[in-house]
């Protein structure tokens, strides 16, 4: 009764393993949605590509800051959004505050943001640094780049292919169709044939 019972495990464990890497695939695109899940779509994750100089040397012009929702703490780097700017993000470290309004600057700056962003402003802080990944971004959002590429695509699928036999290509023996002439297979011949 045990060998039977055996037998009956090896495929159970066959189909595990056969559905081990489906599944897996599953739990990171789930780990994965909720991780990188946009704070816009009601996620918590902002990604920010630094313009200017006010971060150096901790972040500088074209690099990708992946902040998370959280409550900051003196000394952490934050996303904010002041209202009445028309959606613009600042990322800049805080050096005083409370909830109710933090004090924040520039690394690079002499001077305190003008802004004092609540909890409600913040949108994330800094978790991730990723150098220079925004300048690609940048490059794809340059009309000229995308100028430059349509003009490529329409060259490639203009272009001559360069199969006109009248070109003199060796590979061509003469026997083709000319005009006033047609295509017939004569009886027997493989031409036509799907054997």
């Amino acid at each position: 009764m045990s060998g039977s019972h055996a037998a009956a495990d090896v495929p159970r464990a066959r189909r595990l393993l056969r559905a081990a890497p489906g599944v897996l695939l599953y739990v990171l695109a789930g780990l994965a949605a909720f991780f990188l899940w946009p704070t816009s779509l009601g996620g918590c994750t902002t990604l920010t590509v630094v313009s200017g100089r006010s971060m150096e040397p901790t972040y500088l012009d074209g690099d990708v800051v992946v902040s998370r929702c959280g409550t900051p703490q003196v000394g952490d780097v934050v996303v904010y959004q002041p209202e009445g700017y028309g959606g613009a993000r600042i990322i800049h470290r805080v050096v005083g505050g409370a909830a109710t309004g933090w004090v924040v600057q520039g690394d690079n700056n002499d001077w305190l943001d003008p802004f004092e962003p609540t909890n409600d402003e913040v949108i994330g802080v800094a978790r991730i640094h990723l150098p220079k990944i925004g300048l690609a971004a940048k490059a794809l959002m340059s009309p000229l780049i995308w100028v430059s590429l349509i003009v490529l695509a329409l060259a490639i699928l203009v272009w001559p292919a360069g199969d006109d036999p009248a070109d003199g290509d060796p590979a061509d023996d003469g026997d083709h169709v000319g005009e006033g002439e047609s295509a017939v297979a004569e009886p027997g011949s493989p031409v036509g044939s799907l054997t």
